[in-house]
């Protein structure tokens, strides 16, 4: 049977004037308090928000914009969505944004070119306030986009000379010298390094300062064991496979990142290699997942929260203080070593194939 429909109409939404009424105040300071106006003060926004609430009134956005000539709306483009680093950054800058009164709109740029640009005219297009480009050396062909259209952008480690760019400075250096140096103390003296693809600036960074870390130690850099991968479990499974081809093997290894760092220990576990016993691994960024591979990963830590807390501050100073002397314009994001359990001293035999023991990549749930 068809349904009967009700006799009485739908209740009303409400409006900003009904959100008025309640809070016995004008529409004019209804909107004010949306809009984030310094002219209400805090006891009636206090009463304004109160009344949003009771009434579950959701405000307009797009005529918010139209009215404030703000978007409050900051992007945030990454490189590679698949990498776990990434998304446990956009939700800490997201959290961070929201919390301020922003929105933010999510892109990944694959490593393409033409893809990015495509994201910077969607964004354009959004009118964003801001734009934290997070792809660590694939910015250059978007950053003219941006700077001829007035649009503040802040950067991981690549400067621009442009006031309205600014620059997060990432010190790798203290993590790797701290990782290598650990190594070291425990008996390490043949260590590799699997390196990220070059064409990221973030990645040569990442070799030099390992370079320097071991000359600082007095060890000698062998060529054939630093190896360039590609920062995902394949790239460390393939990085792997060279260094095992070689006539002397490492006895530890530092990865470029711990997606890499995963497919080493991967690979050591379909050799029979056990982690530590037989090799030592550290990674790089302390993604969440580091701590449940079996054995616990030893990694240096790049905290995506300082880095999340940087990019907002630099796009909101920019946004709502553009004119003010003395903006800040380089933020520092430091790095730490977290020792897990997939470091410890050196076999006292040369490394063999034995039966497969405790290294995998099973995880706790």
């Amino acid at each position: 049977m068809p349904r009967k429909t009700s006799s009485k109409s739908a209740p009303k939404s409400p409006d900003i004037r009904t959100v008025a009424a309640a809070a016995r105040v004008s529409i004019a300071t209804v909107s004010r308090t949306i809009n984030g106006s310094p002219l209400v003060s805090e006891r009636l926004s206090k009463r304004v928000w109160q009344a949003i609430k009771q009434l579950n009134y959701f405000p307009n956005t797009h005529a918010r914009t139209l009215v404030s000539g703000r978007s409050r709306l900051f992007g945030i483009i990454v490189e590679n969505i698949t990498n776990p680093f990434f998304p446990e950054l956009i939700q800490s800058f997201e959290e961070i944004a929201v919390a301020h009164g922003y929105e933010i709109l999510v892109s990944s740029s694959n490593s393409d070119p033409v893809v990015l640009t495509a994201i910077v005219r969607r964004m354009l297009e959004r009118k964003v306030e801001g734009v934290a480009v997070m792809t660590f050396g694939q910015e250059e062909p978007v950053l003219d986009q941006l700077v001829n259209h007035n649009v503040p952008i802040v950067l991981a480690e690549f400067k621009l000379e442009d006031p309205k760019a600014s620059t997060i400075l990432l010190d790798y250096s203290t993590g790797i010298h701290a990782a290598v140096d650990h190594l070291v103390k425990l008996g390490h003296t043949r260590i590799a390094f699997l390196a990220g693809p070059h064409k990221l600036h973030s990645a040569i960074t990442r070799e030099n300062n390992f370079r320097a870390a071991m000359q600082a130690v007095g060890l000698a850099i062998q060529k054939k064991w630093i190896v360039e991968c590609d920062h995902t479990l394949k790239g460390g499974v393939a990085g792997y496979g060279q260094l095992q081809t070689l006539a002397t093997r490492p006895t530890a290894i530092v990865c470029s990142n711990d997606m890499t760092a995963i497919g080493v220990l991967r690979a050591a576990y379909m050799e029979g290699l056990r982690v530590p016993h037989d090799l030592s691994l550290i990674g790089l960024d302390d993604i969440d997942f580091a701590e449940f591979t079996l054995p616990p990963l030893t990694t240096i830590r790049l905290s995506r929260s300082d880095l999340a807390r940087a990019a907002f501050e630099a796009l909101r100073q920019q946004a709502e203080t553009p004119n003010a002397p003395n903006l800040k314009r380089e933020f520092l994001v430091s790095t730490s070593l977290v020792v897990r359990g997939s470091t410890a001293a050196p076999a006292t035999t040369p490394q063999e194939k034995r039966p497969q023991q405790a290294v995998s990549l099973i995880t706790n749930p």
